[in-house]
């Protein structure tokens, strides 16, 4: 089957004061091919030049349909729903205005739902970060390429993905179904259409290619609604989607109702409590908010959760204001987890909380070496070495017999780390394990130059322990002392390596390094730039 036999798709790009970056997005979807029998370009009443930007494409291009609406809807439901109402084609695939389809992207998707007959097709995302071009894969694993899914019941996992752009969709089972988004004013309205798909049972069909490229420009004045996380009320909107998804889908299937809400445990509470900062208005809003939502929940899906998101909602229910360690939670609400010190006991040993707070972490006798929370500080040791204390974590990580680290930098752009030379670790005098790490900048920046990344670097950094019974297990490094003071190394290969040591927001080392001087006016300029935005947002 050419190109040209192929069923139609109908793309439905929504726009609202988005002028600067809207033709962009239209033209990603009219350069797919004429598998796209349409584009049509719903604009939400913006105020800005959207329209105008809009008109002068559809002169240009017959397959693009304008609709300008005489009122803003408030959300992004509305728009979809009205170029769903348009659609001829027999697929319809959706596009936000600040993103892209990648070439080919409609014809792998339609290929797929033809050959096997799936109303809905789903293919590969990434968050791109902008301007550094960081991509991130979207729920990196969650699907199989070239799997079919013949009901979503049998595979749970999938309601993680809660994106409605990274899929395609038979316009026929849409309106058999009456599936549409929420009107109006409704947040992650997303969450429950796919909601609504999921509890439809569609056959689903999985492809390899990339088939949505997700823009995310954290220093723009007007941040997308996923980013808006400052105001409770964002976080408020969400759970109130995700209450709305989860019912559906328990209508639909116990199975998917319960894995929406460990999917809540695992994911959505831990990524709003690990940014959750310092405003103790905000935190005890959030604390309050939260603990009322969690107490609905059935003790069956918590215990299904992950022992940190376990232990999270245990703390939450035991306290109804944010504890003094609201910082600690936070650290184990983080990627890799992280359960920082003190470690209390109860009378009989049994691991809890804290002493103001004895929560049982029940389930930590017997997780695997690999999924231990640990905690490791890092302080300077010279201008080439780090030291690094490996906590111990109620005895559990003795019990493996951690016998090396080797520190990890893995690239916040994306690809594989660069891992330093192991080195034996030896007890510490007030307990844990203690290393000399080499932390030799220019040689991880030298890496990053033959890998083809230029001016300012970005790495994450942390530790694998490897240990003598043979397994291991990963962490980020807890920042010490003057480990973040920033510095300017003498190089043989670029004159000077500027490098900026910072904490991450989930208070992980990182680095900034910036080789050579096209690097340091990057890095300055860079700063300057976080500083505006910064104070823009201040």
């Amino acid at each position: 089957m050419n190109s040209t036999n192929l069923p139609t798709v109908s793309v439905v790009v929504i726009a609202y004061n988005d002028a600067g970056l809207v033709g962009e997005a239209v033209s990603s979807a009219l350069a797919q091919g004429p598998v796209v029998a349409e584009v049509i370009a719903v604009n939400d009443a913006s105020s800005d030049g959207t329209a105008r930007v809009l008109d002068e494409l559809a002169a240009a291009h017959p397959r693009l349909k304008v609709v300008h609406r005489t009122h803003n809807s408030g959300g992004c439901g509305t728009p979809r729903n009205d170029g769903i109402a348009l659609a001829s084609g027999q697929y319809v695939l959706f596009l936000d205005s600040d993103d892209i389809l990648p070439p080919g992207a409609a014809e792998a998707l339609v290929r797929a739902a033809a050959e096997h007959r799936a109303p809905v097709t789903v293919g590969a995302a990434v968050r791109r970060e902008l301007p550094q071009h960081h991509d991130v894969p979207w729920m990196p694993g969650l699907y199989t390429p070239g799997d079919v899914i013949e009901r979503p019941a049998d595979r749970p996992e999938l309601v993680r993905d809660t994106l409605c752009v990274n899929k395609l969709y038979e316009r026929a089972f849409l309106e058999e179904h009456a599936l549409r988004f929420p009107d109006g004013r409704f947040v992650y309205e997303d969450f429950v259409f796919t909601a609504r798909v999921l509890a439809a049972a569609p056959r689903i069909a999985v492809v390899d290619d990339l088939v949505y490229v997700w823009h995310v420009r954290r220093g723009a004045a007007q941040v997308s609604i996923s980013l808006d996380r400052k105001d409770v009320g964002n976080w408020r909107a969400r759970i109130e989607a995700h209450r709305t998804a989860s019912r559906t889908l328990a209508a639909a299937s116990p199975r998917l109702g319960s894995a929406c809400q460990v999917k809540f445990l695992e994911y959505d509470l831990r990524m709003y409590l690990r940014e959750i900062g310092t405003d103790p208005q905000y935190q005890a809003a959030w604390w309050d908010l939260t603990r009322s939502y969690v107490a609905t929940f059935a003790e069956a899906d918590i215990e299904a959760a992950a022992a940190h998101a376990r232990w999270i909602v245990r703390v939450l229910r035991a306290t109804p204001v944010p504890p003094g360690d609201i910082e600690r939670l936070s650290r184990l609400a983080a990627e890799p987890p992280r359960l920082l010190p003190p470690y209390a006991a109860a009378a009989d040993g049994t691991p809890v909380w804290s002493e103001e707070l004895p929560v049982v972490l029940d389930g930590l006798a017997g997780l695997p070496t690999a999924e231990l929370p640990l905690t490791a500080d890092a302080e300077p040791a010279g201008r080439t070495a780090v030291r690094i204390h490996l906590h111990d974590l109620y005895g559990r990580l003795a019990e493996a017999g951690p016998h090396t680290a080797q520190l990890r930098f893995l690239p916040r752009a994306g690809g594989e780390p660069v891992l330093a030379q192991p080195v034996e670790l030896r007890p510490g005098r007030d307990g844990g394990w203690v290393a000399l790490l080499p932390f030799r900048l220019a040689d991880v920046a030298a890496t990053g130059r033959r890998r083809g990344l230029r001016r300012m670097q970005a790495w994450n950094v942390g530790v694998v322990v490897q240990c003598a019974d043979g397994t291991s297990v990963f962490t980020s490094l807890r920042p010490r002392g003057r480990l973040l003071r920033r510095r300017a190394l003498p190089s043989s290969r670029y004159g000077v390596l500027l490098a900026q040591p910072y904490r991450t927001g989930a208070g992980a080392l990182a680095l900034r390094l910036a080789p050579g001087a096209e690097g340091a006016l990057y890095l300055v300029r860079n700063r300057l730039h976080r500083a505006r935005a910064a104070h823009g947002s201040g």
